[in-house]
Parts: C-alpha cells; structure tokens; sequence
C-alpha cells in the first residue's frame, strides 16, 4: 500500500475512533428518542473502525490507536450542542474517507471509502437537521 493511501487511512481510522467517542458523549445529552440513532450511529463506525483496523494490519502496518479523549469543537451543554457535535463528527469521518478516495487505486478499498463517506454524510445531514441548521445538506459532501 502506497504511504499517501496508508496515511489516508490512518486518518480515517482517527476519524471513526473519534467518531465514537464522541457518539458515547452526546448520549448523555440526548432524550431517549435518539437511542436508535445513537445505536445505528455507533455499530457502523465500530464495525467500520474494526474493517479498518485488520486492513491496515493485513498490509502489516500498525493501525493507529485512538486517543484518550478528544477536545469538542465547542463545549456540549444540552440536545442541540450535542446533535451538532454529532453532525461535526460525521462530516469529520466525510471528509477523511473522501481524502482516501483521492489517495488510492485499490478497488475494494475506493468501495469501502466510498459507503463510509455516503454514510456518514446522510448521518452528518439528519444530525444537522437535529441541530436546527439551516444547511443541513453540503453541496459536496466530504469537502473540507
């Protein structure tokens, strides 16, 4: 694996690590009605963190642990604070699995790079929407 699309990756592995550590944050602001968002949320960057993990380490590269907390963008304090870190993440995790779009020639990896980044950007949209935003569709969703 070429190091560009090996950096690619490590970043977007960072990116699901910090996802999830943040999804575990907002649950403690978020009412009941969100569980369902929060579980699916959750099961897909971990499934995704853990495809990405045995990638990196099946091309004998150590995959990047993650952090042991991560600083919010703005501090979270009710519903709409954490809907919008959410919808901060999701972009986040857009925005690096379109960087290993860019980066790589692998065909069942562009595959991968691009359900992660669909997903996550239909995530990012209806936790924009949750948020109150009025923009809650990018124009081009994964552009930093």
């Amino acid at each position: 694996m070429p190091q560009e699309t090996v950096a690619a990756v490590q970043a977007a592995l960072g990116a699901e690590h910090a996802a999830l550590w943040v999804y575990g944050l907002v649950s403690a602001f978020l009412p009941a009605a969100y569980d369902k968002a929060l579980r699916e949320g959750v099961a897909e960057h971990r499934e995704r963190r853990d495809a990405t993990a045995e990638l990196l380490a099946a091309a004998g590269i150590t995959p990047a642990p993650a952090e042991a907390a991560y600083v919010p963008p703005e501090p979270v304090e009710d519903e709409a604070s954490a809907a919008k870190l959410v919808a901060t993440a999701e972009t986040d995790a857009t925005v690096a699995w379109r960087a290993v779009l860019e980066r790589c020639d692998d065909k069942a990896l562009r595959e991968s790079a691009l359900a992660a980044l669909t997903q996550s950007a239909i995530r990012a949209t209806r936790w924009r929407l949750a948020a109150g935003s009025d923009a809650a569709v990018p124009s081009f969703p994964g552009q930093p």
